[in-house]
């Protein structure tokens, strides 16, 4: 394959690009990424020299069309998208033009260049679940979003099926649970909770302690869309997650534990706006048509990520200042 990836220097992205790389070492993989505050490009540097890297935005259709068109690209994978639910709260707009007319404009390039989309979604666009409820979301829930950040992907998600639909590009989703693993920006709930741990700085939990969410190792996602791009089928939505949930003071108490630190350390910080309570994700279609399922259990998968950002002080340092909001999030 001759890969267009773009928001290859984020969390998921990045770590998409070493798996790649290292399981398919003879396709070509271009990097695209505008390089936001989320964007790093230190994320990439043991591959740099085997990758096309390109800074640019996926709004720009005539950098995306001519990027797709110089590489001669085949399969575009789009990770690109401003996820962090506190920073849609004070700029929505911001995700609107980001997440909805940057994935309509890159489907637009990718419509001309004729070229395969792959989209990565999320379960949140779902809405959320009772914490007492049996319900999972599968691929056919309703989409009930609740905030910004949730409206926007779930927006984008419309526009790729209706590009499929419409134009006949052909197009394929995965909808994921929580992402935890090496590369993520220390704004998110666990890279914060770990780094914080690690310089005695308190963890600031939202004050509803007991929400839960499903937690996906970065790894597996990976794979499942390894498998989605190989074997999906066109035209179609794949759901992808553990089965694994933890709740916010269980992961604190968890990170602690890792980092052999004080329980004293847990600080509770009011809840954020349309604060949801639970996400589940029915992944059996995947399972059952691809063969997929995830590898890395959730204590090993977690006590990895803790070792990861103890060793890699240097790449997470930097980065603490960067965040947009100060408050702990979910994604």
């Amino acid at each position: 394959m001759r890969l267009l990836v773009t928001g290859g220097a984020g969390f998921i992205g990045s770590n998409f690009v070493h798996y790649w790389l290292d399981r398919h070492p003879d396709d070509h993989v271009v990097v695209y990424d505008l390089l936001t505050y989320a964007g790093n490009r230190a994320s990439l540097a043991d591959v740099e020299e085997r990758i096309v890297f390109v800074q640019g935005d996926i709004a720009d259709l005539d950098l995306a069309r001519k990027t797709m068109e110089d590489e001669g690209v085949d399969t575009v994978v789009n990770f690109a998208a401003e996820s962090h639910n506190s920073l849609a709260v004070l700029d929505p707009g911001l995700f609107a033009r980001t997440n909805v007319l940057g994935t309509q404009l890159l489907l637009e390039a990718t419509r001309a260049t004729q070229n395969r989309f792959h989209h990565i979604s999320t379960c949140e666009v779902f809405g959320d679940l009772a914490l007492d409820s049996d319900e999972v979301f599968t691929e056919e829930s309703p989409y009930r979003p609740r905030t910004p950040y949730n409206a926007s992907k779930a927006a984008a998600d419309h526009y790729v099926r209706a590009y499929h639909e419409t134009f006949g590009v052909p197009v394929t989703i995965t909808n994921c649970s929580n992402n935890y693993g090496a590369y993520q920006f220390p704004e998110k709930v666990l890279p914060l909770f770990v780094t914080n741990a690690l310089d005695n700085l308190p963890l600031p939990m939202y004050a509803s302690t007991q929400h839960k969410r499903e937690w996906l190792h970065v790894l597996d996602h990976c794979s499942a869309i390894d498998a989605v791009l190989r074997n999906g089928r066109e035209g179609e939505t794949y759901n992808v997650g553990s089965g694994v949930e933890a709740t916010i003071e269980e992961i604190a108490d968890l990170v602690l534990e890792l980092t052999g630190k004080p329980a004293s350390l847990k600080t509770i910080v009011p809840d954020r706006p349309g604060h949801d309570r639970r996400y589940l994700l029915d992944a059996t279609k995947i399972h059952d048509e691809l063969g997929w399922a995830p590898t890395h259990g959730w204590h090993d998968g977690l006590a990895d990520t803790v070792e990861w950002y103890t060793s890699n002080r240097a790449w997470w340092e930097p980065l603490k200042q960067r965040a947009p909001v100060e408050e702990t999030a979910w994604r």
